[in-house]
């Protein structure tokens, strides 16, 4: 790709993914230009049509690093209104709940002081407030590969051509992409990201971490009726519909006008091929508790992104010649309060901090500069706040769901007390490793969807607001055509076919023959197949600039 000649454009520093982690290091990198009186170019990219479109959580944010980033965020009209005043844990049977009492649960696990919003709408915000302070931000450009100078330092990334029809040929409309050069590249395209893995496989970034895990999370927004809305609740579950060896569990979120947020996060460490993560969200919809909040309620949106789970041992080298890895990019999510956006913003800024000192050196491009930012997130809150849960998600993963939640609400409880417990234990499979053949597992069976409390995934996806070009090149990629029959289909019973929450696989079978059917158009880019398939023979990568969801208040 470096051998085309190209357009090129310059900028002191370059950010990839327009998220809470890309856009809080833009707007801190030009916070401290203006106070230094120093002059900065910096650019973000972001593969969706709109800043905000493809950001999809929860969610409750800890307000922690926007009181530090922009302290007067309430003034400047942040979409960060509905606090959270009440919180309920339950445990699940298949027809009944019962609630822990709050005062059982470890301190940290309070939302008291913590926020309900749509982190879209909030990623938009911050987006203006980038635009403000002289940021360029281009939407509707992907970065399709890092570039590298003789050095092969990162000098940049190559953005994707457009135009290309199915089979690669240019059409009437190809544009060719760009190179954008920059002294140094932030990469925060958030979770398993394409330029992520490339850079972590050029550079050996993983070599001394365990493998990251992952989570599926699902999830709707609904309008409920007034008297079933108590705004500024959060609640969260674990049990049934999920088999205790079975990681994961719900969260509702109660907020704005009459708007439920409820969602479903499957660990994707299972091992039972016939389940559908998508199939166990519709049918959790149809537990008696549920059903009674979301009774002659409208659903409104749908989506789904993979979450990572892997926290501190799972984290990889984080700067590499020419720039460095922030946000969901490196992996900030704490799992048992389920929230990450304030540890992602705070990479990004002390990345940014980093970055600034960096390019006021006299040698700009001694990669040694950026060292100061892994050595900054290591003293931070960022490394308390996820060092306090390290062992939880081993624990879930060695013990299920019960085992491992009492053993980390133990640890938690100590850490509140001021006992740090001397060990750190690793995680001992990728997800996709934890698969088990499908003769070895039982069938489950799924019902069929009510069309009131649980749909279908054609249904879901058409409220996710898809935009593709149904002949532009397919980006989910497959490195052996022959693999999705001869291993998936005929070892583990295709299980793309049910772990994809929005019907992008299909196995057709033919009188003749069977083979793997990708319908690309149906993605939501949430990148579970990279993550799940068996033998990592599907890889995703960027499709054209814009293409994927619009979520709207997701």
């Amino acid at each position: 790709m470096t051998d085309v000649q190209r357009d090129v454009m310059n900028y002191d520093v370059l950010i990839v993914g327009a998220g809470p982690a890309g856009l809080a290091a833009a707007i801190k990198l030009k916070q401290l230009a203006n106070a230094a009186g120093q002059e900065l170019s910096v650019c973000v990219l972001e593969k969706a049509a709109e800043v905000g479109a493809h950001i999809l959580s929860g969610a409750v944010i800890d307000p922690i690093a926007l009181d530090e980033l922009i302290p007067d965020w309430r003034e400047k009209g942040a979409p960060v209104h509905t606090s959270v005043n009440e919180d309920e844990f339950l445990l699940l049977g298949q027809t009944k709940s019962w609630s822990i009492p709050h005062w059982l649960m470890p301190p940290l696990m309070s939302n008291q002081g913590n926020y309900i919003v749509s982190l879209g709408d909030v990623s938009r915000w911050l987006g203006e407030q980038a635009d403000a302070l002289g940021v360029e931000i281009y939407a509707g450009f992907s970065a399709q590969a890092m570039l590298y100078d003789e050095q092969q330092q990162v000098v940049g990334v190559i953005t994707g051509d457009m135009g290309r029809d199915a089979h690669g040929a240019e059409t009437a409309q190809f544009t060719q992409g760009i190179e954008i050069r920059a002294q140094y590249t932030l990469v925060a395209e958030g979770t398993r990201g394409s330029l992520t893995r490339e850079l972590e496989s050029k550079y050996a970034l993983r070599q001394q971490s365990s493998p990251q895990k992952y989570g599926l999370g699902l999830k709707e927004l609904w309008r409920v009726p007034a008297a079933q809305h108590r705004a500024g609740l959060v609640q969260h579950s674990i049990g049934w519909p999920l088999s205790a060896d079975t990681g994961g569990g719900s969260f509702i979120y109660h907020y704005g006008e009459q708007l439920v947020s409820i969602g479903f996060v499957v660990h994707l460490d299972y091992a039972n091929p016939h389940l559908s993560p998508f199939e166990e969200f519709q049918r959790f919809k149809t537990h008696p508790t549920i059903k009674a909040l979301l009774k002659d309620g409208e659903r409104l949106s749908y989506g789904a992104r993979a979450i990572s789970e892997g926290g501190v041992q799972a984290w990889p080298e984080f700067i590499f010649p020419g720039g460095a890895l922030i946000g969901c990019s490196a992996g900030m999510v704490n799992v048992p309060r389920i929230k990450g956006s304030h540890n992602a913003m705070k990479s990004g800024m002390l990345a940014a901090e980093a970055v600034f000192n960096a390019v006021t050196q006299a040698d700009k491009q001694d990669s040694r500069l950026l060292e100061a930012y892994p050595q900054a997130l290591k003293n931070s809150w960022v490394w308390n706040d996820l060092d306090a849960v390290r062992n939880v998600k081993p624990l879930l993963s060695r013990f299920g769901s019960w085992g491992g939640t009492l053993l980390g609400g133990i640890e938690m409880w100590l850490h509140a007390l001021h006992v740090r417990l001397p060990w750190t234990l690793k995680h001992q499979k990728a997800d996709h490793e934890c698969t088990k053949p499908a003769s070895e597992m039982p069938l489950i069976h799924y019902a069929k969807h009510d069309g009131v409390y649980s749909f279908d995934r054609l249904s879901s996806i058409g409220l996710s607001n898809l935009a593709h070009d149904a002949n532009q090149p397919c980006h989910l990629t497959l490195l052996d055509k022959n693999v999705p029959i001869s291993v998936n289909l005929a070892r583990y019973d295709a299980p793309e076919q049910r772990y994809c929450p929005a019907g992008v696989y299909e196995i057709v079978k033919t009188k003749d023959a069977s083979y793997l059917h990708i319908n690309a158009q149906n993605c939501i880019h949430c990148k579970t197949c990279d993550i799940k398939d068996p033998t990592q023979n599907i890889v995703w990568v960027p499709p054209e600039g814009g293409s994927g969801p619009t979520y709207m208040g997701m």
